[in-house]
């Protein structure tokens, strides 16, 4: 489960997607690219209503805010723009322009006197106060201050801005008629896209002030909710170096900066940039201005509990728990508690691994309760639950509890916390093993997303959490063998999340994972072992396990037992319960794989313990099924050293199922797992088929297909050994319907291409068949198996040797 902590970063440029920014003495001035635009509003005003249609008129109103707010962008650029909108005006506006730039210098002037025309008569054309007269005021201004020099020079530059335009015009018509030709159309919208935002920074110069707040505002909105569609990292610091160049004490560029340095994990350039954000901040006075002399201990306190999470996201612990000494240090001299909140949350970032903690995240939660403050208050309740889940609570006080946070969504409008919150009950029931209800929240959630739209037109769909449930659905088809969906799943993730995008490393990570497993169950281990280095690099223990589990399938026991000892020991330190019983589950897979299943019987019994302390009720079913395979090889030495002691508990267990209470609950679990055991051996094979349809039930409902086809496999095998004493006539029956069972593993192995368990049942039906007397089927089952088993490499002691 994704931290939900990620959202605390305190973000002073954004306040209901608006940005802040100081005044810093850059007033709008003419260029020529505004002189266009100002040609675009001219002839919109000369238009007749009847010219231009209702429609056309109302998309070139939608445009005009962006284009007046907007950087300069070409000439050929605009004509797009305006062409889309409207066909018949971007035909007038070219050739003004065109006349303008062929023409002479008094055609320029002539243009602005003509502007104040606008604004003459009992109905002018524009009011002087709307957004649009303010704008041609301004210029109308600008332009009369400019000595007759700057005249000259700025028509100079319309008459090279209209030759550059004119230059692309000619080549992108030149370039379509040759890819017609050609029949090259492969360019990608997103491609597409990347070439204008690129072509923008090139030709904008140094921003005015209203252009440079639409800018920090329009890319740390897009950061926030929608990263493909802001400029690539290398672009946009361009931008703001360039920006920085001719203010360099503009301290929300700075902010900017440091937001974008955290896309690309540059730890330098990211504090760097944070601190002189807060330098610059104190320096200008904002906040000052603001917030009387506090402000000035305000940004203090602010850059250092920013300088704690920064540290707190790279791993540096100890760095940022000095920086959130020195935060909170200047947080009660100033008795500020909003800022105290913030800092106690993150003190329980920094200590979640103790065991008191929780006590510490209470506490929070009542405390922003209090002050009112219910964005802390509601990620407090889901860092406790998202702890207690772990810890082993049950789902439903967990699910009351998120339904509590939901309200304080829903109450106060909190449309990203209730993402987060649909994503960690995704995360919560696929922990307890329960993938038809993650299935259904995680489409919940994706639904959600596509409805709602924040500024700019944006989506917000491309947050932690949408990737979050993508990647749960991708890992969630893989495992029902449906990896045509997982692959459509992965596709649709790299392109909402680029690999230089913060939040890439969850799908690269999913990817690595779904691909590791299909070579593992196709036998190609060398494929398998090349995986471990991209999922170590992005997730240790998850690599070291995979490692081993490579080593064990390559018949490498000794190393793979001596890193599996090593991360058991490591996981049960951090308190990893969900890796520790996979741990367990592949040691005793390794033990009974090397002649000892003896030892292996104890870890298994420790396993299932721990599965159902946590309630983790997949683990423990898959846990049954290790130990039925297990007890094959050698559960007669653990009958006769622990028989008698076991025998007791397990007659216990059975009274208790006769008084009515179930199987699974306080513990009895690990001891009808045991029954299970000592009634197959001691020749009692229907009540241990019984009690095998009771612990198979959660894996046929919501197991992977793999767990499902071993699952059948195995019920197959207590078919057959129950039918050992029964008459011939009931004794084919049964056999017939262990076959049945068997072909149903083996479509559920086909599923996942797992031939090394296709051979172990068609070798399985093929001795049915000759007992049964049928000997071409045999004969098809032989064959197959023969295949397999020149195909894929032999175990030290194979399973067939158990059947």
């Amino acid at each position: 489960m994704a931290s939900v902590h990620e959202s605390l970063y305190f973000n002073p440029m954004m306040t209901n997607g608006v940005v802040h920014a100081n005044v810093f003495g850059i007033k709008d001035w003419v260029t020529p690219y505004k002189i266009a635009v100002l040609v675009l509003l001219n002839e919109m005003g000369r238009t007749g209503e009847g010219a231009v249609s209702l429609m056309e008129r109302r998309r070139l109103n939608q445009l005009l805010l962006p284009l007046l707010q907007g950087p300069d962008i070409t000439l050929s650029k605009l004509y797009k723009l305006i062409e889309e909108s409207c066909p018949q005006l971007a035909n007038s506006v070219q050739i003004r322009i065109k006349l303008m730039a062929e023409g002479e210098l008094k055609d320029m002037e002539q243009f602005f006197d003509d502007l104040s025309d606008s604004f003459s008569g009992t109905e002018p054309e524009v009011h002087k106060t709307s957004v649009v007269g303010l704008f041609l005021r301004h210029m109308i201004l600008a332009y009369s201050k400019l000595s007759f020099s700057q005249v000259f020079k700025l028509y100079t530059a319309l008459q090279q801005y209209f030759q550059n335009g004119e230059k692309k015009t000619v080549e992108d018509a030149d370039m379509e008629l040759t890819s017609r030709e050609e029949g090259e159309r492969k360019m990608e919208k997103e491609e597409l896209d990347v070439s204008i935002r690129e072509e923008e920074v090139s030709c904008s110069g140094p921003l005015s002030q209203k252009q440079a707040e639409f800018f920090l505002s329009q890319q740390a909105s897009l950061l926030k909710n929608d990263e493909t569609k802001a400029l690539t990292p290398a672009s946009l610091q361009k931008e703001l170096n360039n920006l920085l160049k001719f203010n360099p004490d503009f301290a929300e560029a700075h902010y900017l900066s440091y937001l974008n340095n955290l896309r690309v994990q540059d730890v330098f350039s990211s504090t760097h940039s944070l601190l002189h954000y807060f330098d610059r901040l104190i320096l200008t006075g904002a906040e000052s201005k603001s917030n009387g002399e506090e402000g000035y201990g305000r940004s203090l306190r602010y850059a250092a509990l920013n300088l704690a999470a920064l540290h707190c996201r790279f791993g540096h612990y100890q760095q940022a728990e000095l920086a959130l000494q020195e935060a909170i240090r200047i947080a009660q001299e100033s008795n500020d508690h909003v800022c105290l909140q913030h800092c106690l949350s993150w003190l329980y970032v920094l200590g979640q691994k103790r065991s008191d903690s929780y006590v510490l995240l209470e506490h929070s939660v009542k405390k922003a309760v209090h002050f009112g403050l219910p964005y802390l208050a509601s990620l407090g309740i889901q860092s406790l639950v998202q702890q207690r889940a772990f810890a082993g609570k049950t789902a439903n006080k967990l699910m009351d509890a998120l339904k509590d946070s939901d309200l304080l969504h829903w109450k106060h409008s909190l449309s990203e916390l209730i993402d987060i919150s649909i994503a960690q009950k995704t995360a919560i029931w696929r922990l307890y093993g329960r993938s038809t209800m993650a299935l259904q929240q995680a489409q919940m959630l994706l639904s959600m997303n596509s409805l709602e739209s924040v500024n700019a037109g944006v989506q917000q769909n491309n947050t932690e959490s949408f990737a979050v449930a993508l990647c749960h659905l991708a890992e969630l088809h893989a495992e029902q063998g449906c990896f045509a969906a997982a692959s459509e799943v992965l596709k649709h993730l790299k392109e909402r999340f680029p690999p230089n995008s913060q939040h890439a490393q969850l799908w690269m990570l999913c990817d690595q994972k779904i691909q590791f497993d299909r070579a593992m169950n196709d036998g190609k281990y060398h494929l398998a072992d090349s995986l471990v280095t991209g999922i170590t690099a992005l997730n240790s223990i998850e690599g070291v396990y995979r490692k081993a589990v490579v080593l064990q399938a390559q018949n490498q026991m000794s190393e793979a037992h001596q890193l599996l000892q090593k991360l058991l020991i490591h996981c049960q330190k951090i308190r990893n319960t969900e890796m520790v019983i996979s741990v367990l589950l592949s040691v005793a897979e390794l033990y009974w794989r090397s002649s000892s299943p003896t030892i292996a019987l104890p870890v298994l019994l420790q396993a299932l313990a721990l599965s159902k302390e946590y309630r983790l009720q997949y683990l423990a079913s898959e846990t049954v099924l290790n130990l039925a395979f297990a007890q094959e090889c050698g559960a007669y030495y653990y009958v006769v050293h622990v028989g008698d002691k076991a025998s007791q508990t397990c007659r216990s267990a059975e009274k208790s199922q006769n008084e009515g209470l179930p199987l699974w609950a306080a513990g009895v679990g690990v001891c009808s797992a045991t029954m299970f055991l000592f009634q197959l051996i001691l020749g009692i094979p229907e009540q241990a088929l019984s009690l095998l349809h009771m612990a198979i039930e959660p894996i046929l409902a919501d197991g992977a297909v793999l767990d499902k086809g071993r699952a059948m496999f195995l019920v197959a095998k207590c078919q057959v050994a129950s039918a050992a004493s029964y008459d011939p006539l009931k004794k084919a029956e049964a056999l017939e319907a262990a076959i049945e069972n068997l072909n149903e593993a083996k479509n559920y192995f086909a599923k996942v291409d797992c031939k090394e368990q296709i051979r172990d049942v068609v070798y399985f039906q093929a001795r049915l068949y000759h007992t049964l007397g049928r000997t071409q089927e045999r004969n098809r089952c032989a064959m197959l198996f023969r295949q397999l088993h020149q195909e894929l490499p032999s175990h030290g002691v194979p399973l067939i040797n158990h059947l």
